[in-house]
């Protein structure tokens, strides 16, 4: 069973590494994950992350001056299809405080999770072995569809 089989109907989360590994096409994840992607933009899946992932995809094109890079993760956040980019809100960032204080989970972590789950989303894809069990949401791990 590949990735896209695994994933199932309904929103699917994705950590921040998943759209560096799309973007920078880097192998050998992009083989795993451009299916998933392909399945968003033929609106038959929506892929949900917070809106953390802009700030952490955008520090090292940043860092090194490529704005060429920098553009193209931003565009592909804020104008894909079957991309939501959800907002840190106060409620949202309680919800991350109580996974922090209940799992132990870093707050980056935490703050995917609870996005993750605000929006309905029962399967979320990472590459972060560090992952404690989070009741109602199904933990992917990329690597071993690499």
């Amino acid at each position: 069973m590949g990735l896209i089989e695994e994933l199932g109907d309904g929103p699917v989360a994705l950590d921040t590494a998943a759209f560096i590994y799309y973007i920078e096409e880097s192998p050998p994840f992009l083989a795993a994950i451009k299916p998933v992607f392909a399945a968003a933009d033929a609106g038959r899946l929506t892929l949900v992350t917070s809106a953390l992932t802009m700030l952490e995809v955008l520090v090292v094109p940043l860092r090194a001056g490529d704005k060429v890079l920098a553009a193209r993760y931003e565009r592909i956040l804020t104008n894909s299809r079957g991309v939501t980019v959800v907002d840190l809100s106060r409620d949202l960032l309680r919800h991350a405080a109580w996974l922090r204080a209940t799992t132990g989970m870093k707050t980056p972590d935490a703050i995917q999770v609870a996005a993750a789950l605000a929006t309905g989303c029962a399967a979320f894809v990472t590459n972060d072995r560090r992952w404690p069990a989070v009741p109602g949401l199904r933990v992917i791990q990329l690597s071993a569809y690499a």
